[in-house]
């Protein structure tokens, strides 16, 4: 009995062993094969070897060739010299370019192109142009890449004026003629360029036709829209928004008083003076009789 026990418990050793023989070939097979189909070392890519800015152009003592991970190489890269800079022809950089980042066809010109504002515009969008003021422009604090909200001031029928809020979330490309401030400093500008599609180009016509425009920065990251934007009047002025709630123009109240009660008051009553009295006495039976004044 105790001996087939033993052999039973030596077989279910050996199947499990064999088992795990070959999950670990599995396995292993499985890395080389992985192994073979990734590309591996390094290749040359070229980096920018100094700041770079909106506009300036790439030559050859501005770039380096750096050993890039071939697994890790992104889209558009430089492999060679003569790829970047072709005989003749010049690239210029579209947006900066920080030292030792890879040089990408997306952040350069095609061959002998220009550094325009056409080169930075997504796919189905436009640059449409607005006149501003140091009021209207937020005091020249807004500056390329900023996303600001558009409002236009217009005259109504039976309203004086009125605001509506024209365009929400646009990306500002450049102010006056600069697509890049280098200095981050505020300046006054008497045109901005900024990025909408067809129909928001149509309307910043439009706009600028029929009263003014105004741009209200937003702050920098995802900010959704506002979808409930109501239009502001003269009215709104005086009565507006406390407390987090708006209240609603007062309505005249018309008071349904009641009619005034007219109290009639009687004459006094004049007491009648006294008269004479002559008091007569029968016994012990005293009468008392009044006497007629004949004077009166």
């Amino acid at each position: 009995m105790l001996r087939r026990q033993s052999l039973i418990a030596l077989g279910i050793a050996v199947v499990l062993g064999l088992l795990a023989v070959f999950l670990v070939n599995t396995f292993l097979v499985a890395e080389q094969q992985q192994g073979d189909t990734t590309p591996t070392g390094t290749t040359k890519v070229a980096v920018a070897l100094v700041p770079l800015d909106y506009g300036m152009e790439i030559t050859p003592e501005k770039v380096r060739f750096v050993d890039y991970p071939t697994a890790s190489l992104p889209p558009g890269i430089f492999r060679t010299q003569a790829d970047l800079l072709p005989m003749g022809k010049k690239r210029l950089a579209l947006r900066p370019i920080q030292v030792n980042q890879p040089l990408l066809a997306a952040d350069l010109t095609g061959e002998g192109q220009g550094a325009s504002i056409s080169a930075l515009l997504p796919d189905g969008k436009r640059a449409a142009a607005v006149r501003i003021n140091d009021v209207s422009g937020v005091a020249g604090f807004v500056r390329p890449n900023d996303t600001v909200d558009v409002l236009i001031t217009r005259a109504a029928a039976g309203e004086a004026q009125i605001t509506d809020v024209l365009l929400q979330n646009i990306r500002v490309i450049a102010m006056d003629q600069n697509a890049h401030n280098a200095n981050g400093q505020p300046a006054v500008a008497r045109t901005a360029t900024l990025e909408v599609n067809p129909l928001e180009a149509q309307k910043l016509a439009l706009g600028q036709q029929l009263g003014q425009l105004s741009l209200v920065l937003r702050k920098p990251g995802v900010e959704q829209d506002n979808p409930l934007v109501e239009t502001v009047s003269l009215e709104d002025l005086r009565y507006s928004a406390y407390g987090g709630a708006r209240y609603a123009r007062p309505v005249p109240v018309t008071l349904n008083r009641p009619a005034p009660v007219v109290v009639r008051r009687r004459a006094p009553v004049r007491a009648r003076p006294p008269g004479n009295s002559v008091e007569v006495l029968r016994g012990v039976t005293s009468s008392k009789y009044e006497v007629g004044d004949y004077g009166s």
